[in-house]
């Protein structure tokens, strides 16, 4: 597949970012300009430190030249040992648990997923695709390219949005600035009650996978997650291991994601959260998402993060930092033992301004700990 092709018709547009359109011809002549006045360099192009339109025209070059290109986080740039000759995108994980890790993609582990996630979107070239983040975080880069190939118009107006790609807090937040939204992407972390609710007259599409493996699993809410034809998945030791033709460059054969998972009789997969977020209460074990799903159900919870703390006797507890919007603590906790088991309950709860999260949009569970402990 030509990782340089754009999808869309001539006089289509192909972006609106920042107070600035561009007709897919016209974009295709910024590239071809960017190409005589910019070079690329021994390492190819860096994308990371430019506004987002800019970064785009940038990334479609690399791709037309078939060279390397950056896309991290100025801020925050990991650290590079080496610079992979068959690489097309460097980019970094999220960070949600620690300082971000360097990866690198060919063009063909994303764009050979292009066809099947066009299946599960219904992304068109007729769509406006809004992007809610950085580019520096993959799954915001993943859905505006993925948005070029397929025609459509990458934007930043809510109001103008047909389509959307956010984690689900984000999406809470969003949708009453969007009337033309008809679909909701969601990743990053499973859909809360709360964020569902919010989208319930749109078509909420939920995906599964991670910076280094890409797409795994996907469905049309409310349907099971079900893996994808080409990726194979396993459990080992209740962790995932995912064999995929979409991985980065340097993964081994089957490649352990960190997440604690099931797979059913049936294909369906059921993912509990990443394995540093499981708390041990008493030998009981207590997966930080599931509780943080059922807090952010609650009326009056923007977002709830929580974490184990140290305990004596029963090795961790349960602490709830929480991010209150029109309630009181203590409303949210009478609500909570209704519907937590007891090693599920937390026993200390923090109510916080601000939850520290990635540029993602994902909790940022080491700053986190950092703040409550």
């Amino acid at each position: 597949m030509d990782s340089g092709a754009l999808g869309g018709a001539a006089a289509a547009p192909a972006l609106d970012l920042a107070g600035r359109t561009f007709t897919y011809a016209e974009l295709d002549r910024a590239v071809d300009e960017w190409i005589d006045r910019y070079p690329p360099g021994p390492r190819g192009y860096d994308a990371s430190p430019l506004p987002v339109a800019e970064a785009l025209v940038c990334i479609c070059a690399a791709a037309r030249l078939a060279v390397r290109v950056a896309v991290e986080d100025p801020a925050a740039r990991p650290h590079r040992s080496a610079w992979p000759a068959e690489a097309f995108l460097l980019v970094a994980t999220s960070g949600s648990t620690g300082r971000p890790r360097p990866l690198a993609r060919t063009a063909a582990s994303w764009y050979d997923s292009f066809p099947v996630f066009t299946e599960i979107t219904r992304v068109t070239s007729q769509d406006r695709v809004l992007l809610t983040g950085p580019l520096h975080a993959t799954m915001h880069l993943f859905g505006a390219l993925h948005a070029l190939w397929s025609g459509a118009c990458v934007t930043d107006d809510p109001a103008r949005a047909t389509v959307v790609h956010a984690v689900p807090a984000v999406l809470r937040e969003l949708v009453p600035r969007a009337p033309r939204l008809r679909t909701a992407i969601v990743a990053g972390i499973a859909a809360d009650p709360g964020a569902l609710a919010a989208a319930r007259h749109l078509r909420v599409v939920e995906y599964y996978g991670a910076s280094e493996v890409s797409l795994v699993a996907a469905r049309e809410v409310p349907a099971p997650l079900r893996v994808l034809p080409a990726v194979e998945t396993r459990i080992r030791e209740r962790m995932l291991h995912v064999r995929s033709p979409y991985t980065v460059l340097g993964a081994p054969e089957w490649f352990c994601v960190g997440d604690i998972a099931e797979l059913g009789d049936d294909g369906e997969l059921r993912v509990h959260g990443r394995g540093e977020a499981v708390i041990n209460v008493g030998g009981t074990t207590v997966v930080a998402e599931d509780v943080e799903r059922v807090l952010g159900g609650i009326d009056g919870v923007a977002v709830a993060a929580v974490i184990g703390s140290p305990h004596a006797v029963f090795g961790e507890t349960i602490t709830a930092a929480v991010q209150l919007d029109g309630t009181d603590i203590d409303e949210v906790r009478r609500r909570a033992r209704g519907l937590l088991t007891r090693e599920a309950m937390p026993r200390r709860w923090v109510p916080v301004r601000e939850m520290p999260t990635t540029a993602a949009g994902k909790i940022a569970r080491g700053r986190l700990k950092d703040l409550l402990v």
